[in-house]
């Protein structure tokens, strides 16, 4: 089954059609398609793979938006011992649901 190394949202996403991924926010609707330019490697079905450099010229990513969804929370905390020094505070990442549909390259 083809496969690609995708570039998205500061993170490397390895990606085969009919997956479902999550991915840092997009702005796109559900239902929207979109597309993944920054295709970084490359594998079809015949073992072969193609490097990029540092992208796949002429490859792309086709995904349609499933939804949002926010991250589990992470705790984030502060402590220096001795000083009474604590800061709890949490963080929750903004998801965005992509089915991919097609690789093209």
């Amino acid at each position: 089954m083809p496969f690609a190394i995708v570039r998205t949202g500061g993170k490397q996403v390895r990606v085969q059609p009919g997956q479902t991924i999550e991915v840092e926010r997009l702005t796109a609707q559900p239902g929207d398609r979109v597309e993944f330019l920054e295709v970084l490697l490359l594998g079809g079905d015949d073992g072969g793979v193609t490097y990029g450099r540092p992208t796949v010229e002429g490859a792309k990513v086709i995904g349609e938006v499933l939804g949002e969804r926010r991250a589990r929370k992470i705790i984030v905390f502060k402590y220096k011992p001795k000083t009474r020094y604590r800061r709890k505070t949490g963080h929750r990442q903004n998801l965005t649901r992509v089915a991919v549909q097609e690789i093209q390259g």
